[in-house]
């Protein structure tokens, strides 16, 4: 598949599924389940008033984010003919048109194709009106143009990994599959430069900006999270847990629920423990090992996760199909795990919420699904990722015939 021959279509089915998605979230298409624009309408509303008040919303346990986030809450200001939420979801197409701009873009040239463009053009829709109706598709544009940037430009990638870091955390881990020796030393040296300078700026500017850390700290086991199927499982044996809102997500509340909660952060470390490795180990770095690196170890945070919200999918979506704009990646596959994932989240959130909730035979088979799924993936692409970097010969020719750069000594 060239880029000439199908970014046409691909723009032609962007335009269509993203008209649906916004007259889902202005309701002129009303959807069964929860309804997903709250958050925006009366959550993001209210941090919005209380941070052009000067102030971080410190007292506010579900202001769970790094101090730029306050950029992505405050976005909707820009458009002052429209109410807040209009524009905020106004402000959420016009990154999902960078997105799908920056793939077709990217997807020109004869090692490259517009495959990860496509990701992105079913991705989100998949994911349903949860795509617009949360600030996360802001923070996967940033994520996006981090790993097309540093093809060529280590310290974009740097400083726009950085940027990404100080509105959600997770775009540090784009930072993973950096080339060892230069290319990193500019990269990690210009993200860490970045982010201090954002931390500083943010924390003299208002009181509260590091108020996340100590709310992050004390979540518990969400029930869309893999160690939730514990406790769906448990349910049906008798177990005398309940599910309440905690922290700003639903979470499981009872007996052994901290014991799992630790399990996963261990699950988590370990996960972490393996990419080091892997990055240690790795012998040769390709023009996709970045992008390949950062997709696995999102997928492994996320899936490990005490907490897999509904909109987490976009991290992967977006990451994923960064893949597969490079003819030599071997990320197909958990791609496409990703996709049908997201398309089983849309079911179980908003649709079929409830029956998560009750853990239900439906809810609990949607979860083993989706989660069953998200696992899969992580393993795959770890695996793949392991054999293409770590035991391929060092002067190895890819799959698009292109030899690969041995690594440089740390």
């Amino acid at each position: 598949m060239t880029g000439s021959s199908s970014a046409q279509p691909a723009f032609v089915v962007w335009a269509l599924t993203r008209a649906l998605l916004l007259l889902c979230v202005i309701k002129v298409i009303t959807l069964p389940g929860a309804d997903v624009t709250n958050d925006v309408s009366v959550i993001y509303h209210g941090w919005y008033d209380v941070l052009r008040s000067g102030s971080y919303p410190q007292s506010d346990v579900t202001w769970q984010y790094p101090p730029v986030a306050a950029l992505a809450i405050l976005s909707p200001a820009l458009l002052p003919f429209l109410d807040y939420a209009s524009a905020f979801f106004v402000l959420a197409f016009l990154c999902d048109a960078l997105v799908l701009g920056l793939l077709l873009y990217a997807g020109r040239g004869a090692a490259r194709r517009t495959a990860g463009a496509w990701v992105w053009v079913a991705g989100v829709p998949l994911l349903g009106a949860t795509a617009y109706a949360r600030y996360d598709v802001m923070v996967t544009a940033v994520a996006v143009a981090a790993l097309l940037a540093g093809v060529r430009h280590p310290r974009v990638m740097g400083a726009l990994a950085a940027v990404g870091a100080t509105l959600k955390v997770w775009p540090v881990l784009l930072l993973a599959g950096t080339a060892r020796g230069r290319r990193t030393r500019l990269a990690w040296t210009t993200a860490a430069g970045v982010a201090l300078g954002l931390l500083v700026l943010c924390a003299v500017a208002a009181p509260g900006a590091l108020a996340f850390l100590g709310f992050q700290r004390d979540r518990g086991t969400e029930v869309e999270s893999l160690g939730a199927l514990v406790f769906h499982v448990a349910r049906q044996f008798g177990w005398q847990g309940r599910v309440e809102l905690h922290y700003g997500s639903l979470e499981f509340l009872g007996p052994h629920v901290p014991l799992v909660s630790t399990l996963a952060l261990g699950l988590s470390v370990v996960a972490f423990g393996w990419l080091v490795v892997w990055r240690l180990r790795a012998r040769t770095f390709g023009v996709s090992t970045p992008a390949d690196a950062a997709f696995t170890a999102v997928l492994l945070f996320t899936t490990t996760s005490r907490v897999i919200s509904p909109q987490y999918m976009l991290w992967l979506v977006g990451t994923a199909a960064v893949c597969l704009v490079f003819r030599e990646s071997r990320m197909t596959l958990p791609a496409c795990l990703v996709l049908v994932a997201t398309g089983v989240t849309q079911l179980e959130f908003p649709l079929g919420f409830i029956h998560v909730v009750t853990s239900d035979a439906t809810g609990v088979t949607l979860m083993f699904l989706r989660n069953g799924l998200l696992v899969a993936a992580t393993l795959i692409a770890g695996g793949r990722l392991w054999r293409d970097t770590v035991t391929r010969p060092a002067h190895g020719v890819s799959r698009a015939g292109r030899a690969r750069t041995p690594a440089s000594a740390p």
